[in-house]
């Protein structure tokens, strides 16, 4: 007999434009003020704004790869790429991840370095522009919160990386407080190792998460044996297998699975039923379902039918 395919489809793209537009307000903003800052952390001597200015580096690399990642996803689908290229939104945020990691481990190298040997900060100038800093910051994570941080991987990889400057330049700014009102040369290294504890965090978050993705990974909001037991209490339906889920990019969740039905079962009625709890339940929009006779024995090329 012949396989019955059903595919449902619902992607919203409501939400491009708007993420397109947070990430280039922040993006000039960051490397606006990162500039400002590298300058300042050289003229002050102070690595916790270098620091932070390598974070802002790593924010301006992140809020450019996601914005060119939405460009990009904006592409067509071709015959050659029938998904489109939204997935470079992963591949850019999973880069984004690694360098986090790198950057917060150079600063560990440094800020080790100057334990033994603080050497001379101009406190007041640190301050100042450490203060900035913090300012540039809120308005671009407040920039970014109207973006769809909690769907897009690669916004949240963005606003997550701001969250941490927004640290890293607490860090300084205490720093500083720390070193014109005490003369703590060690307040420095020590904001620095913070900042760094904090970028390796989300850089390890982000790595995980977009791994998963490109692991073809099951989405960390669906449970697998829900779906299945809400497949198999589908009226007729004898049996659910091949069951696989996968994301195409971090909002786009994906399903296939064969339906085993008895005799006098419909064929369309289970597929409709089987969507309609797939979209509701579980808001996967895209499933490819093959529906069979469960008298035929299993089909599945793999010999089995768990």
């Amino acid at each position: 007999m012949g396989h019955h395919h059903g595919h449902s489809h619902g992607h919203s793209h409501s939400h491009g434009s708007g993420n397109k537009k947070a990430l280039l307000w922040s993006f000039l903003l960051i490397v606006t003020f990162m500039v400002v800052e590298v300058i300042g952390g050289l003229l002050t001597n102070s690595l916790a704004l270098l620091s932070d200015a390598g974070h802002m580096l790593s924010d301006a690399v992140a809020l450019g790869l996601s914005f060119f990642a939405i460009k990009l996803g904006e592409k067509k689908a071709s015959l050659s790429k029938t998904f489109g290229y939204r997935r470079f939104e992963i591949i850019a945020a999973s880069l984004n991840g690694i360098t986090l990691i790198l950057i917060s481990l150079y600063i560990f190298y440094e800020a080790f370095q100057r334990f033994s040997n603080p050497p001379e900060v101009q406190s007041s100038g640190m301050l100042i522009i450490a203060v900035i800093g913090l300012l540039v910051n809120i308005i671009a994570a407040f920039i970014l919160m109207k973006g769809d941080k909690d769907e897009n991987l690669n916004v949240r990889s963005a606003f997550l990386h701001v969250m941490g400057d927004m640290l890293g330049s607490v860090g300084a700014i205490v720093a500083a407080l720390l070193m014109m009102f005490f003369g703590w040369g060690i307040a420095d290294p020590i904001a620095s190792i913070i900042v760094s504890i904090l970028i390796i965090i989300s850089g390890w978050r982000v790595t995980k998460e977009s791994f998963n993705v490109l692991m073809e990974g099951t989405p960390s909001q669906i449970d697998v044996q829900k779906v299945k037991e809400s497949l198999q209490k589908i009226p007729l339906v004898k049996e659910v297998h091949d069951l696989h889920v996968w994301s195409i990019t971090s909002e786009l969740p994906m399903l296939s699975c064969h339906m085993a039905i008895a005799g006098e079962g419909n064929h369309d009625e289970v597929l409709n039923r089987a969507q309609s709890i797939l979209h509701d339940d579980f808001g996967i929009e895209h499933s490819t379902i093959q529906v069979e006779q469960a008298d035929n024995g299993c089909p599945s090329p793999h010999g089995t039918c768990n």
